[in-house]
């Protein structure tokens, strides 16, 4: 078990290079079972959440070799099993994607009930509604979910709510399924695009991803890719708020600008200097910040995974900033963390009301879930003294190498493990 050790009261400067988008790699790596072939995946996080689905492949006969640190081969030819083991499907929420992919290609599927961050129900009903409404059948047995179907069918798909997990689901599903399937009322976000650029690469015929409809025409067989992923949205919108609260001046290189927009439209909003290039940013920020209003969205609203991140760079700007949740209805959770820092913040159901203060000051911390964590991390880098952030292994299954990315920016920051008494006093 390790801790963050972090010295803050630093400005951050330099640059930093973002890594692939992990809400594309873990949706892009099942989608490999689609192939029946050999798929070269590139710019692949180095993360937890990665290294998991890659096991789970292996684990169900796929060859897996790793070409460099972040591009893997993957041959799904002699893939066998269409059970994701149990133990593994728990360590990630994302597991739910092996669904649509096995049933796709073999007209059956058995997961566990899916882990990941605790941010309240997470139902999969949307999910199983489009997989039923293409000719399967589910189940749920000692905690595993069965879809199955022999005779699958195109199927027009209306979704009660927008959902990037049912819509890139039921993309992979349809791919191989007889007939045109037509989704309305979808998820937008970039790795939606992402899976559908892939899979369309491999012999799929999706038209529409980006847009509120999409409409896959199944064909008889997908094959093999060379594909690289997106960069990280959320990665870089993080070290964009970073340099922001320690009031620095760094250069985020490797991203798409057309999709950070949202959130340099706030981080400009809030006083926040933010230059565009081809494909990097920006950010500066010195003096005073300004309070906003902020309202998380579905993709091309300001992302939720956003939010915790920036309810920090608020809580030290001059006036009051209303936040409100209208995603996930347990994610300030968190914010016990930010108050043991002097932050003035009340939290009323989905709002938070945020009355900025002088400065943050060191705490000891514990990430209760990724974006969570990352947000106490910038805390600390922007708070004076030393804090100690505990399970840092939420944050690091969606950030590779945040410790030494932020250290390359002069941040003050390490890892350690903790004390044999601290884990005892824990269990």
């Amino acid at each position: 078990m390790e801790k963050f050790v972090i010295k803050g009261g630093k400005a951050l400067h330099g640059e930093v290079t973002v890594s692939g988008a992990k809400n594309a790699a873990v949706a892009i790596l099942p989608a490999t079972i689609l192939a029946a072939g050999k798929c070269v995946i590139e710019n692949l996080p180095a993360i937890s959440d990665v290294m998991v689905s890659l096991q789970i492949l292996s684990e169900l006969g796929a060859n897996v070799t790793m070409l460099d640190k972040n591009t893997y081969e993957i041959d799904t030819t002699y893939i066998t099993s269409t059970q994701v083991p149990n133990e593994l499907s728990r360590q990630m929420r994302a597991s739910y994607y092996f669904l649509g992919a096995l049933l796709g290609r073999f007209g059956t599927a058995k997961v566990a009930m899916p882990g990941g961050c605790n941010l309240g129900p997470r139902p999969i009903d949307q999910h199983l509604k489009a997989f039923t409404a293409m000719g399967a059948e589910d189940t749920v047995e000692y905690g595993m979910i069965k879809v199955s179907g022999q005779e699958l069918h195109g199927a027009h798909i209306f979704f009660d709510v927008v959902s990037v997990g049912a819509t890139m689901n039921a993309m992979l599903a349809a791919c191989a399924t007889p007939g045109m399937t037509i989704l309305e009322n979808v998820a937008k976000e970039p790795h939606v695009v992402d899976l559908a650029n892939c899979l369309n690469m491999m012999g799929a015929e999706i038209r529409g991803a980006g847009t509120d409809v999409i409409k896959i025409r199944g064909v008889n067989y997908l094959h093999g890719c060379d594909y690289s992923i997106i960069p990280d949205q959320i990665e870089a919108g993080s070290y964009m708020v970073a340099a922001a609260a320690t009031r620095g001046d760094v250069l985020v290189r490797n991203v798409i600008p057309k999709h950070l927009e949202p959130i340099s439209a706030k981080l400009q909003a809030a006083g926040v200097l933010v230059e565009e290039f081809d494909d990097s940013v920006r950010v500066s920020a010195t003096g005073e910040l300004r309070p906003l209003k902020i309202k998380t969205m579905p993709h091309p609203g300001f992302p939720t995974d956003m939010q915790p991140l920036m309810t920090v760079l608020l809580s030290t700007a001059t006036g009051t900033s209303i936040i409100n949740e209208g995603i996930w209805e347990n994610r300030f959770r968190y914010v016990d963390e930010l108050l043991k820092m002097g932050a003035n913040i009340q939290v009323d159901g989905q709002v938070a009301v945020v009355e900025g203060v002088k400065s943050l000051h060191a705490a000891p911390l514990r990430a209760s879930d990724l974006r969570a964590g990352a947000a106490l991390v910038v805390a600390a880098l922007s708070a004076n003294g030393v804090s100690e952030i505990d399970e840092t292994g939420h944050i690091e299954r969606g950030y590779e190498n945040i410790v030494e990315k932020f250290q390359a920016l002069g941040a003050d920051i390490h890892r350690a493990e903790k004390p044999m008494a601290d884990l005892v006093r824990a269990n």
